[in-house]
């Protein structure tokens, strides 16, 4: 690559993208500055020159830095410095890790690099995209060995109408968000949420939006052939093929058995007895191959799994190419939660649990976007103990992934904010896991959410899809178990109602699928999706009538905007005392909603009261029992209604003449006192002793 300072140009979805080589970076194998509107982003692409030695995976890390700088903001907390990064970031940083992944070649071990950092966000232009784009830009003009390049957009759907990389303003209209990655021959990489569509509109999106990717990969591919480096030289390490066939010889009539042992743990405890047996004959002979022994036993293992499914149409636990495993579901597991769900689906095992609280505890988020706060959240967790190991309990990017197409996949059939005024959260914990952990949460989610009595749209059910292509074969399985997905070439996740698709996420790891094998993906999908929400409907179909005495309650009520001055007080004495005495959370929004989330009715009734007493405009005429506040040498003030006071003259305080307010009245006293006039200050005059006239007459 040339170290000049070049510049490109190409125009996608209506603006400009300019791509600056050689400016900044100079060291690493390649870089790129990318500027979208006024979205800049650096990538960059760098390899170790050794390969890494005892591993049996491509060792590729992808990270997408935000840097608050971007859009004008300085970090919080005491450092000032960006912290963790993240979920966006980390969802985004896996966008740019799989269309690339099965795009090098195979075998090589050598320690790759890429690194998106965004330096200046332009938010009718998002820094996701570009980031994908140039990650592969960055690897197409180094001199690592890939076989890209590939490129990304994100595709919209506004009033029947498909938008490449839309605007905020289109975004918010749009009723799909689905970023499609590919290379000219195919489509490699799908991230979806969707508004329920239909699998046709679907497809058409993905299609429509990777025509526009063979535009932009034209354009990378002159940027490479202009001031692309010289690839290194990569050779796949020769194996000794009489060393092999031994192996092979040893494991066949074996592992042919063993794949087809039904049980998940019985076949891994044979498999794990025969890698054991294959050691056994061949490390002292070979004692520097252990490594290589473990590669030809996954090899073997995976060349019979997908030979019984392509030729004998069987797969590993005895079903066919389009069955599901046995389903059962149930709900109300847990007595003190809000709302419980149980999804299993063969030994794939979800429990889903809903949690409600005040709008106010909806997640803040710092990041690079406009959205600041978010309502509902979807949390995945995968124990070790799901697959029967032992290890550390984390959160890592895999589970965040997770969490966020759960997310996606229930939002569009949650209810508004207006209608049902919760935050709301979602934790599903995965007890056993046979492969599809991620879909059986959005299924357990949906249980879990109509127990909690949640009025969802309607109910959501996922599944994922599979695929073995070996030469001319073609089989589509669904609802994959783990081996398949293992040893596959494809895990394509789909969820929706039965109306439509609400969510998608699509990886491979072969050089892409045509439209054909999308559209019939999308249709045998469909057909699992509807038998599971059978099954679902079965146990639960409609949100719970009550809710669990134990979910907090709310209460609304709106008011004149010019009024939440005085349920604040000074200072905020008035609503700090108010959530203190009532053990009450009250959140108020410009436009003069108030809010009140109570653990208890009594609390959130009487908080109500009071809040519907400060707002109550005090009108001539009226009668009130009032508290008298402070007394003064011309009378005494009279609290009417909580923070409201009235002056009563010392000559409206009794019949007879008074000397002197204290002769009769203190503070504290409750007087019946009675309106005489507001006038145009607000201020307010009132009268005990036209009461005390009236009584008499």
């Amino acid at each position: 690559m040339s170290s000049e300072v070049r510049s490109f140009e190409t125009v996608i979805g209506g603006r400009t993208l300019k791509v600056e080589t050689g400016k900044m970076a100079k060291l690493i194998n390649g870089s790129c500055f990318l500027t979208y509107g006024e979205t800049s982003v650096l990538v960059t692409a760098g390899a170790s020159k050794k390969a890494k030695s005892g591993i049996d995976f491509f060792p590729l890390s992808c990270d997408f830095e935000e840097k608050l700088y971007s859009v004008g903001k300085i970090p919080g907390g005491f450092l000032k410095r960006e912290g963790r990064p993240s979920d966006k970031a980390t969802l985004t940083a896996r966008l740019m890790d799989r269309p690339i992944r099965p795009l090098f070649p195979k075998g090589f071990k050598n320690e790759v690099q890429v690194v998106a950092t965004v330096m200046s966000v332009d938010q009718d232009c998002q820094p996701d995209v570009v980031a994908m784009i140039g990650s592969s830009i960055a690897l197409s003009i180094s001199d690592i060995p890939f076989n890209g390049p590939t490129a990304s957009v994100l595709v919209g759907y506004v009033d029947g109408e498909y938008i490449i990389n839309p605007t905020i303003e289109q975004s918010e209209k749009s009723l799909m968000s689905i970023m499609v990655s590919g290379t000219k021959e195919a489509v490699v990489m799908v991230e979806a949420g969707i508004n329920i569509q239909t699998e046709k509109v679907v497809l058409d999106a993905i299609m429509f939006g990777h025509e526009e990717i063979k535009k932009i990969i034209t354009f990378i591919e002159t940027i490479k052939e202009e001031i692309g480096k010289e690839k290194f030289e990569f050779v796949e390490p020769e194996r000794d093929s009489e060393f092999v066939d031994k192996i092979v010889a040893f494991l066949s009539e074996d592992m042919n058995t063993v794949v087809r042992i039904p049980g998940k743990a019985e076949r891994n405890d044979a498999l794990s007895e025969l890698k054991d047996r294959l050691k056994e004959e061949f490390l002292e002979d070979y004692p520097e191959e252990e490594s290589f022994l473990g590669i030809m036993f996954k090899e073997i293992e995976k060349k019979f799994v997908r030979k019984i499914i392509t030729v004998e149409g069987i797969r590993p636990d005895g079903r066919t190419i389009d069955e599901i495993r046995p389903i059962s579901c149930e709900v109300d597991l847990l007595p003190r939660v809000h709302g419980s769900g149980m999804f299993n689906r063969g030994l794939t095992q979800a429990l889903s649990i809903t949690t409600l609280g005040a709008l106010g505890e909806a997640q803040r988020i710092d990041g690079l976007g406009l959205e600041e706060t978010k309502r509902y959240m979807h949390h995945y967790n995968f124990p070790p103990y799901s697959v029967g190991e032992t290890g550390f309990n984390r959160v890592n990017r895999r589970a965040i992934g997770h969490g966020a197409l759960g997310e996606r996949a229930l939002l569009p059939v949650l209810p508004s904010e207006s209608d049902f005024p919760y935050a709301i959260r979602v934790v599903s914990e995965v007890l056993t896991c046979n492969g599809s952990s991620s879909q059986a949460s959005i299924c357990g989610s949906t249980l879990s959410l109509l127990h909690a009595g949640v009025p969802i749209k309607a109910p959501v059910a996922g599944i994922a899809m599979g695929l073995i292509k070996e030469e001319d074969s073609i089989a589509i399985l669904t609802d994959i178990q783990g081996m398949e997905d293992a040893l596959g070439d494809m895990d394509f996740k789909v969820a929706g109602t039965t109306e439509g698709i609400t969510a998608l996420q699509m990886d491979i790891k072969i050089d892409g699928l045509s439209k054909d094998i999308l559209e019939k993906a999308l249709n045998q999908a469909r057909d699992g999706r509807l038998f599971i929400l059978g099954k679902m409907n079965e146990v639960i179909s409609q949100p719970s009538e009550e809710m669990s005495k134990y979910a907090p309650r709310v209460y609304k009520i709106m008011i004149k905007p010019d009024k939440i001055r005085d349920i604040i007080g000074p200072g905020g004495k008035v609503i700090s005392r108010i959530t203190q005495e009532h053990n009450v959370k009250i959140d108020i929004n410009d436009d003069g909603q108030v809010l009140i989330t109570a653990n208890d009715g009594i609390g959130g009734q009487n908080a109500l009261k009071e809040i519907e007493s400060i707002v109550k405009d005090i009108v001539k005429g009226e009668i009130y029992n009032g508290k008298i506040v402070r007394i003064t040498t011309f009378g005494a003030f009279v609290e009417l209604l909580p923070g409201k006071d009235g002056l009563c003259h010392i000559s409206q305080l009794t019949k007879e003449r008074l000397k002197k307010v204290e002769d009769e009245f203190k503070v504290g006293d409750q007087i019946l006192v009675k309106v005489l006039e507001v006038d145009k200050q607000g201020r307010v005059n009132v009268s005990r002793k036209v009461l005390l006239e009236d009584e008499k007459k």
